[in-house]
């Protein structure tokens, strides 16, 4: 199955990409409070943990709509896939706000935070009982790509995490982290009598064609589906997307990375989690 996307920005404008470095960058800088907090909103909204830091540092804002922003943030965007290391740091910061903070409704809103992210893992040998009977769980794989140009590393990890916010907007009730922060056994899935299913893509192609001033980014992604812990596969989907941008540097990094986005979340709401759907019953 190929699924062919085409998107066309403006010459003299970046291109979407996923806009979190803009927001982040907003975040820490923004002149007017009214920005910084239309900041956090807005990354707190996409999801994406590359914006935990900055939110760590929004705890110390000097606007307490925004300190309370970030505690609010920080509380659904840590969860069980969080570094242990990452999770302390956010933890210590919450508790140092708590102590400062002047606000008592923000400090209200950064107590629940800290509570709920202390809570993560917390009697991981019992973890399963708060797992509903017949839940499906996706284990998310680590992505690879066989693209020669732009940073791989980068790449691969917008894929998955734009598969894990695909799959918490429009995947539910399926569940990306199992309790505890460990992947569950077998014996684990059947105990809750629950599904799983292995999710995992590769970048194949990455390509940028300059012509002037203008630039053309084409990707090609493609991605399979199979049981989980067994990773037997039963599904390949492929997509592909071409996006018209300015021949700048940085605007041909956002367009790759808008593609790839763009295709890789299309393939997962459209095609992947239907398909999951029907396999679990749901």
């Amino acid at each position: 199955m190929i699924l062919a996307l085409a998107f066309v920005a403006a010459l003299a404008a970046p291109a979407r990409a996923d806009k979190v470095d803009v927001l982040v960058r907003d975040l820490k800088t923004g002149g007017d409070y009214k920005v910084r907090l239309s900041a956090a909103l807005s990354l707190a909204k996409l999801g994406d943990k590359r914006a935990i830091p900055a939110f760590v540092i929004a705890l110390n804002d000097k606007d307490k709509t925004v300190r309370g922003a970030a505690a609010v943030a920080l509380g659904k965007l840590v969860d069980a896939t969080t570094s242990g290391p990452q999770k302390a740091q956010v933890e210590k910061a919450l508790a140092s706000m708590i102590e400062k903070e002047s606000s008592d409704s923000v400090k209200k809103q950064a107590e629940k935070s800290l509570q709920t992210i202390k809570a993560i893992g917390a009697g991981s040998s019992t973890s399963t009982q708060t797992v509903a009977s017949g839940a499906v769980f996706i284990d998310v794989g680590p992505m690879s790509s066989k693209s020669e140009s732009g940073d791989n590393t980068k790449l691969k990890g917008l894929m998955r995490s734009t598969v894990e916010k695909t799959f918490k907007s429009k995947g539910q009730p399926m569940m990306t982290a199992w309790p505890g922060g460990k992947s569950p056994t077998r014996k684990d899935l059947d105990a809750k009598k629950a599904n799983g299913f292995h999710v995992d893509g590769t970048l194949t192609e990455l390509t940028v064609k300059e012509k002037g001033a203008s630039a053309t980014v084409s990707c090609k992604v493609s991605m399979l589906i199979a049981t989980y812990p067994e990773k037997s596969v039963f599904g390949f989907l492929n997509g592909g997307a071409t996006v018209t941008a300015s021949a700048d540097a940085t605007d041909i990094r956002l367009a790759s990375e808008d593609c790839l986005a763009a295709v890789v979340e299309d393939l997962v709401a459209k095609k992947i989690i239907p398909t999951i759907k029907i396999k679990a019953g749901l």
